[in-house]
């Protein structure tokens, strides 16, 4: 016993002597994560045997993250609705891993990038990722899954969200229509299909994509409740849902949706007004932001095609995010994604790129935090006019 807890305290030293000596030299003094090494690297008043494992193990993630990129920032966590489930400040969607929208034009090249991109967005801290039965028609949870596979102890520190719903053209026969699903059947059926692509037991949170009109409440309540008791799924949420019919389902289930996954973005203010953003607040939901970057219209730095209607706008919201940016030090990407962070629901911008480089780089919106004038300025840009 006395060997082991000797153990455990070298190498606890070893390793706060690693954050005193490696970060202090490449973090600014004034950084929040510079305050946070110069709390790691104190000696330790006491460490106690029974707490050495997971203190050690939080310590050694915390240099982890600090350290993997010498000046790479530093994930903030936060709280899914009112669950005790915590994930990244950021999410990592997956729907572009796999190259193309067709699992017929998947090559090989293609699903190794994806892997990398899955692993990439891992290593930087990302631990809440974001998949689809219908993104590349499951080829997108396949290579997900393999990329669990392949780098160890991903899968302990990671939560998996999938969504199903959406039914193809000609699923499953010939003249079937593209529509909607929500039936008990489809929703468990659709929820051991994902389950065999990822190659895992359970999938943390489980959401229903876009809202069928023939859904019942009641039916859906049954779906996730078998899924619940036999282990398949977590926790749930629901996606692109209204407000009216978040309170629909969420008055038929015995378990708290968790969150709402809407599409919000500087080009996109809708959920601002009818009322979705009040509701996470009010009820605690977690509003997971998709496109939060407009497909990228908001980071693209090419020239906007003045024959669309609105350019002029483009370009003003473009200019003054460019403006902020400059102040803050930061990309135009990050300015975006920092002011979808400032919202007091809790955003969480669901990251798309698969390239390293963006990866990171949207981690320095958690480092900042906008002031309302900022954020209001901004807001006024997207808005095309004065608040009233």
């Amino acid at each position: 016993m006395h060997t082991k807890r000797f153990l455990r305290e070298q190498s606890f030293k070893k390793v706060r002597h690693q954050t005193a000596t490696l970060l202090p030299n490449r973090l600014h003094p004034g950084s929040r994560r510079f305050r946070i090494a110069k709390t790691l690297s104190q000696p330790a008043r006491r460490f106690s045997a029974v707490c050495a494992p997971a203190g050690e193990m939080a310590l050694r993630e915390s240099v982890s993250v600090l350290t993997s990129s010498g000046k790479g920032p530093f994930m903030q966590t936060v709280q899914l609705g009112k669950s005790s489930l915590t994930a990244s400040r950021l999410a990592y969607g997956c729907w572009r891993i796999a190259g193309t929208g067709e699992a017929a034009k998947v090559t090989p090249e293609a699903e190794a990038g994806g892997r990398k991109a899955v692993a990439a967005a891992f290593e930087m801290g990302y631990t809440l990722f974001d998949l689809a039965d219908i993104y590349c028609e499951g080829v997108c949870e396949r290579i997900f899954g393999q990329a669990l596979k392949e780098v160890s102890s991903m899968r302990k520190r990671v939560l998996i969200a999938t969504k199903c719903g959406i039914r193809k053209k000609g699923d499953p026969n010939p003249d079937s229509p593209y529509r909607y699903d929500f039936s008990a059947e489809h929703v468990v059926r659709s929820c051991e299909q994902s389950l065999k692509r990822l190659g895992v037991e359970t999938i943390d949170l489980y959401q229903l994509h876009r809202p069928d009109y023939l859904g019942d409440p009641e039916e859906v309540a049954d779906a996730f409740s078998k899924l619940k008791k036999s282990g398949k799924a977590r926790e749930f949420g629901l996606s692109n849902a209204r407000p009216s019919q978040v309170d629909a389902l969420q008055t038929a289930c015995p378990m708290p949706l968790l969150v709402n996954q809407v599409e919000i973005s500087l080009a996109r203010l809708d959920c601002f007004h009818d009322g979705t953003l009040d509701q996470c607040l009010m009820e605690k939901i977690t509003p997971m932001a998709w496109s939060p970057l407009a497909g990228g219209r908001l980071a693209d730095n090419g020239p906007i095609d003045l024959q669309t209607p609105d350019h002029a706008h483009r370009i003003h919201v473009r200019e003054i995010l460019d403006l902020v940016a400059r102040e803050r030090g930061v990309t135009r990407s990050v300015a975006a994604l920092a002011w979808l962070l400032k919202h007091p629901a809790k955003i969480i911008p669901i990251v798309g790129s698969t390239h390293p480089e963006r990866i990171r780089d949207a981690i320095n919106a958690t480092e900042i935090e906008l002031t309302r004038d900022e954020w209001y300025r901004l807001m006024e840009a997207a808005c095309g006019q004065r608040l009233p």
